[in-house]
């Protein structure tokens, strides 16, 4: 049976966005030539949840933080980001809602010519703050993340677990509403990765910033949904069982370009949908 084509914008009748969502996708769809890689998604991120997007290769899910941050524009359905539409909005106005997202990509994507203050504080720099604002909330931010000693380090003289973690300090440093991490783990041994996921628990348990999560580690999707961050310890540590569950996680599971899964970690277990099952084997 063949897929049937999305409805185009024009005369499409799209509800007004919920203030309670953070995101919403309403029935997106967008193709490369002949390559279809979102086929009617739809879905919400609501205020504090953290949202893991999984997925083999190529289903879509790095397009996803993409189309949030505006930087393409789907063929159909509507994409709202704080309760703005970005499908609609003018460039000016998509350049004052990233201010209010923070960005973890896969590669750190740090200025190799530039300190470590200096990467961290680049936003707060070319917005004019004063340098005692700016020595301020970078020491914040890297005491965030246990980096505060690498202050005037450069990104050469860091390990790849250090690199991400100083991406993590740039994102969180404006203090977003939206968080939006591209695989933060990739490429990391199973001992630093697992310190990047609790960074990523603590600013999800703390400051309760909504997120999506981008990841092809299972691993790491089953600890934060079973995980949270104890203040007392300053460390992440597993949920006990009967204990109230903080963990405001949820999984999205993309597959050949629609979304075959929207939901908890328990729910997630417990399907009986035999690709599902597969996948998470």
């Amino acid at each position: 049976m063949s897929i049937p084509e999305a409805p185009s914008h024009a005369g499409s009748l799209v509800a007004e966005p919920d203030p309670q969502k953070i995101i919403t996708f309403d029935d997106v769809s967008l193709a490369f030539e002949e390559n279809r890689v979102l086929q009617n998604v739809s879905f919400h991120l609501e205020h504090g949840e953290t949202k893991i997007l999984l997925g083999v290769a190529g289903t879509g899910k790095t397009i996803i933080l993409k189309l949030v941050l505006g930087l393409l524009k789907p063929d159909s359905g509507r994409i709202y980001v704080l309760g703005n539409d970005v499908t609609a909005a003018p460039e000016e106005e998509l350049f004052e809602l990233r201010r209010k997202m923070g960005m973890v990509f896969q590669e750190s994507a740090l200025f190799d010519s530039l300190t470590v203050k200096e990467n961290v504080g680049y936003r707060l720099i070319e917005e004019g703050a004063s340098e005692q604002e700016v020595e301020r909330r970078v020491l914040e931010a890297l005491r965030f993340v246990e980096l505060e000693g690498t202050i005037d380090m450069f990104p050469a003289e860091l390990s790849g677990g250090m690199r991400r973690r100083v991406a993590i300090a740039r994102a969180i440093i404006t203090q977003p509403e939206v968080l939006l991490y591209d695989s933060p783990t990739a490429g990391l041994d199973p001992i630093t990765s697992t310190t990047i996921i609790e960074l990523v628990v603590k600013q999800r348990d703390v400051y309760h910033t909504s997120a999506l999560l981008v990841t092809h580690r299972l691993q790491d999707a089953f600890i934060m949904a079973s995980h949270c961050f104890d203040r007392q310890t300053n460390r992440m540590r597993p949920i006990e069982k009967g204990e109230r569950m903080e963990a405001n996680t949820s999984f999205l599971i993309l597959r050949e370009a629609r979304v075959i899964f929207d939901g908890t970690a328990e729910e997630l277990a417990g399907s009986r949908d035999d690709y599902i099952r597969e996948y998470l084997s």
